[in-house]
């Protein structure tokens, strides 16, 4: 392929990755979206596989395998698990940052320009500092998601100083590196940086987690800008830039959701206080309530907000919970969908839940413009959430998440709360919404106990034989 075809496929695919930002900015356009960045890639990987035709058989064969374990994987994740998917994918990007540095820095490069060559090293060292801060932070943020490490925070001694102590190292080495090129100061400086990065995610506690995978996605994105210095391969810089420049700003917005600074998120610390939390919740009293009078309650509803959570997911009652609105809807309730920006553990993640069960974009609501309205509501149903709908954050100043926006679901008349037990929502901190006069709590999975719920409106509603 001649270097001016290979420039315009590279602007295109660049302009498809940016109508694909675009796109996954809204609900209705998410799927075209989508298919520009699809689209956009392929035609990439394309292009740059026919500019240079070295090794062409043994790079398509791997990318057929890689390929296939992707689809593969895709295929079969739950959506519940799509957090640790996208925080190990992160982890991918970085390593091949890691090694791409390393190779790009082995290869003798004729490179006579002495500052040229110092430049040359800088990208190479920077590659590698991101790629391997970005892999074990996103190693360790899948552990947290799926189980295998603690969600709490592990607070070693003196941690601040420790990063700081790393991060001068790194620092050092490459100060010499650039100067010198020794290859084990380039080793020396990816081991660094791969403490530094499982040690600064181990210390964030499981209710920061969505900031911390659009913050890795955003690290991620640098680290593939920098591979594309290396290579000198101007989509890949601005592809990284792309990602990397819409994860730190996700990642702003997200903080400004939960009014926490960025820095207090990157140090972390938060939830340390949940074994208290949870402790004082046995001694409250709290009110109990059944799917028959909850059924009954919510048809008897003028207007009906339901808050999901991330239980919801789990116990992947999203289809059963449409229903439940469909059915009401067509008996004339007022039903709307109340999204907070972190609920659940990757941004978005309600949003998809809901799309993907078919609920009409129409009644889906995020907090700032709904918060408004749980005043003029007769009943609130909250489906496996916690932390989004805690009063605490408002009123409680020595609460951990005080300062949090969230989901004004006490305003309503009355609130109904189906989660497993009273437990503590992901922060560790409890809640008093579910002690409060108005607020009856219904236990139990959440896909069975909506399903009850869907079957008594049905039989309530039987003679309406054209109901879809």
């Amino acid at each position: 392929m001649s270097s001016g075809l290979l420039t315009i496929s590279y602007l295109i695919a660049a302009v498809l990755f940016i109508l694909s930002l675009g796109g996954l900015s809204a609900h209705h356009t998410a799927r075209r979206g989508a298919l520009y960045g699809t689209v956009g890639i392929l035609l990439a990987i394309v292009a740059t596989l026919l500019g240079d035709t070295t090794g062409l058989v043994l790079i398509t064969a791997l990318l057929v395998v890689g390929a296939g374990v992707g689809i593969y994987v895709a295929r079969r994740v739950e959506m519940t698990a799509m957090p640790q998917l996208v925080a190990i994918l992160h982890s991918f990007v970085g390593l091949a940052a890691v090694l791409i540095g390393f190779s790009d820095h082995i290869v003798q490069h004729e490179i006579i320009d002495r500052i040229a060559q110092a430049v040359h090293r800088g990208e190479v060292f920077v590659g590698v500092f991101v790629g391997a801060l970005t892999f074990t932070g996103s190693v360790v943020a899948w552990a947290k998601l799926q189980g295998t490490l603690d969600g709490r925070p592990l607070l070693l001694p003196a941690r601040h100083l420790l990063n700081l102590l790393m991060l001068g190292s790194i620092c050092v080495c490459g100060y010499f590196f650039v100067g010198n090129g020794s290859v084990l100061l380039l080793l020396l400086a990816a081991v660094l940086a791969f403490v530094f990065g499982a040690h600064l995610v181990i210390a964030i506690g499981g209710a920061d987690m969505p900031v911390v995978v659009s913050m890795l996605n955003s690290y991620s994105g640098w680290a593939a800008a920098a591979t594309g210095f290396m290579l000198v391969n101007d989509l890949l810089i601005v592809a990284g830039a792309l990602v990397g420049s819409s994860g730190a700003i996700l990642s702003y917005i997200m903080c400004r959701a939960m009014n926490r600074s960025f820095l207090s998120v990157i140090l972390g610390g938060f939830g340390s206080q949940s074994a208290t939390a949870v402790a004082d919740a046995g001694d409250k009293k709290y009110l109990v309530t059944d799917t028959e009078t909850t059924a009954t309650s919510l048809q008897n509803s003028s207007r009906v907000i339901i808050v999901p959570g991330y239980g919801m997911a789990v116990a992947q009652a999203q289809h059963s919970i449409k229903e439940i609105s469909a059915r009401l809807t067509a008996g004339g309730v007022d039903v709307r969908f109340a999204i907070h920006p972190v609920a659940g553990r990757l941004p978005g993640h309600m949003n998809v839940l809901l799309a993907e069960a078919g609920v009409p974009y129409s009644i889906v609501a995020e907090m700032d413009d709904i918060n408004a309205e749980f005043e003029k509501t007769d009943t609130v149903l909250v489906i496996g959430a916690n932390d989004i709908v805690n009063p605490g954050a408002i009123s409680d100043s020595s609460s951990s998440i005080y300062g949090m926006p969230v989901l004004h679901a006490w305003h309503a008349k009355q609130v109904i709360v189906l989660k497993r037990s009273m437990a503590s929502g992901y922060s560790g901190v409890d809640n008093p919404l579910f002690y409060r006069d108005n607020t009856h709590m219904l236990f139990g999975d959440a896909k069975k106990t909506s399903d009850d719920i869907l079957a008594l409106l049905q039989q309530q509603t039987q003679p309406q034989q054209n109901f879809a």
